[in-house]
């Protein structure tokens, strides 16, 4: 990344790292975050405080942990700090039920991390013309009958395909978690 004089931070050690980490765990961040706030402003304002206590602290992360977990933690007192300079806000709720929720959705994003590991695993194991068609059913701006018609399938005909797939699929994230259970 070349310097840019109006921000300094991008020559710091690390930033194209933290850049990278940041953006390819903000979805489960954002989820996060909203489990432990009321509103969507509140939730952007939590994220950016966030972003910028991680980036302040990241010399002291280790690139051998998680760091979705990692910034959890820091999202967490993010939230609780913000929630309590708001707390004249008379739907406001306890430090102690805030906790609660936070751990409650840390445990759902890991299972959710879980499922979409088990989701990527389960589709290589489709045939290749199934995972490219559930690749296409499902790609962003696409209109499901355009892709019926280009298979030469009914839309009807094409549904019934994509809801054995989808079957097929989550029978197979099931078992690949209960095996990951076992083990």
């Amino acid at each position: 990344m070349p310097s840019d004089p109006k921000h300094p931070e991008s020559d710091a050690p690390g930033y194209e790292l933290f850049v990278g980490l940041l953006t390819r765990h903000e979805p489960a961040l954002r989820r996060f975050v909203r489990t432990l706030l009321p509103g969507w402003s509140d939730v952007d304002e939590v994220m950016q405080r966030t972003a910028l206590a991680a980036w302040r602290k990241f010399g002291q992360f280790d690139p051998a942990t998680d760091f979705l977990k990692w910034s959890l933690v820091i999202a967490r007192f993010e939230a609780l700090a913000f929630r309590r300079a708001m707390g004249r806000d008379r739907l406001v709720f306890s430090d102690d039920f805030i906790e609660k929720l936070a751990e409650e959705a840390q445990e759902e994003t890991e299972l959710a991390r879980r499922e979409e590991r088990a989701l990527e695993g389960c589709l290589q194991k489709l045939s290749p013309e199934r995972r490219e068609l559930v690749l296409k059913a499902y790609a962003d701006g696409t209109d499901q009958r355009d892709v019926a018609a280009a298979i030469g399938k009914t839309p009807a005909a094409f549904y019934m395909l994509l809801a054995r797939i989808r079957r097929d699929l989550a029978d197979c994230i099931e078992r690949t978690l209960k095996q990951e259970a076992l083990t």
